[in-house]
């Protein structure tokens, strides 16, 4: 309001005044309801016993410069980085529906089939090493590991490097985040950068154990506890519920005297450090997203979750389970299923 001199009125000043009191107090009322929902959630979840529980919750993706995370993704779905263009990582990763192929063992370059089974890539930065023998340390060492693969993408980094600096959308890219612009470690981190922004939040177990006590059914709860009482938690723990330790194949029983035929894929980490009390130890792998991932185990033979369930119990338990048991650590492992990464392929 003006006085008819033109000069502001007393009453504007007042009315400003008492709007943005009015926006501050129901600005801090608001605030301090979700305070008081976070403290009233940490006090269930303490209460309640879940700060103790062997699984975490996952936790938030790191912060990455978007651009690097770009690049990575677009290289991701590329066959340029594949000698004949024909394989890209998204040929083994499907990143919508569990981050495998769902085949016992993969296929590379003209039709060559790999020796594993293809881990997920969903989460895969939680893991303490890659590869199911652990030979990488990180993710941009396992990022290289397929490309140079003669069985998988059989090329060179080198040639990769050439082909990627002769497209000049990738080249203005790389040149944009480091001086020295593509080269092989520039290569492996865009594409680790991008993996690790794959994670899965938001699965029944996660919302269980941040304190919604009705996230699982009361089947699932039972087959939580069995999946703890059983002794599954002693290898499949954590955020990742899996990823962080090596363990042999065949703890209380001979896996691969009784499933035969072995071959050197089955000697684990035996590949790598050549110690004979590696043979047969792999790393870990996580059981986040596991109802879509099957076939199961680094040799693909357990083609459903009961029978994975039962290998696992027999071999690394030395326990033989009931059916209902096996049912209800089944329904457990169906709440580790969380959000897929939706990424626009283009």
């Amino acid at each position: 309001m003006r006085d008819p001199g033109g000069k502001p009125g007393r009453h504007s000043s007042r009315f400003f005044s008492a709007r943005t009191l009015a926006v501050l107090m129901c600005s801090t009322l608001l605030a301090c309801q979700a305070e008081s929902e976070r403290r009233t959630r940490r006090s269930f979840v303490a209460q309640a016993g879940f700060e103790n529980e062997p699984i975490r919750p996952l936790p938030a993706a790191p912060e990455s410069d978007p651009r690097l995370v770009s690049l990575g993704k677009k290289l991701f779905f590329d066959g340029i980085l594949s000698a004949d263009g024909s394989i890209r990582c998204a040929t083994c990763h499907d990143i919508g529906s569990g981050g495998d192929d769902g085949k016992q063992h993969s296929t590379g370059i003209a039709g060559k089939q790999g020796g594993v089974n293809a881990p997920t890539v969903l989460n895969s930065g939680l893991n303490f090493v890659q590869f199911w023998d652990g030979r990488a340390g990180t993710l941009e060492e396992q990022a290289g590991g397929p490309v140079e693969n003669p069985i998988e993408m059989g090329s060179k980094l080198p040639e990769v490097v050439a082909r990627v600096s002769a497209k000049k959308d990738y080249k203005d890219a790389f040149s944009a985040l480091f001086p020295d612009g593509v080269t092989a470690d520039h290569l492996r981190e865009a594409i680790a950068t991008f993996e690790r922004t794959l994670l899965t939040p938001d699965a029944p177990i996660d919302r269980y154990l941040s304190g919604d006590s009705n996230a699982l059914t009361a089947e699932q709860k039972e087959g939580y506890e069995l999946f703890k009482s059983a002794g599954c938690i002693a290898c499949h723990q954590g955020a990742n519920v899996g990823g962080n330790m090596f363990q042999r194949f065949g703890v209380l029983g001979n896996y691969f005297a009784e499933r035969g035929n072995i071959t050197q894929a089955d000697y684990g980490r035996f590949n790598v450090t050549h110690e004979e009390s590696d043979r047969h130890v792999f790393r870990v792998p996580s059981l986040r997203n596991v109802e879509l991932t099957a076939p199961y185990f680094h040799d693909g033979t357990a083609e459903t979750l009961d029978r994975a369930v039962r290998v696992m119990a027999k071999f690394q338990l030395g326990r033989q389970l009931t059916d209902l048991q096996v049912e209800r650590i089944v329904a457990f492992l169906k709440t580790l299923t969380g959000k897929q990464p939706q990424v626009d392929k283009s």
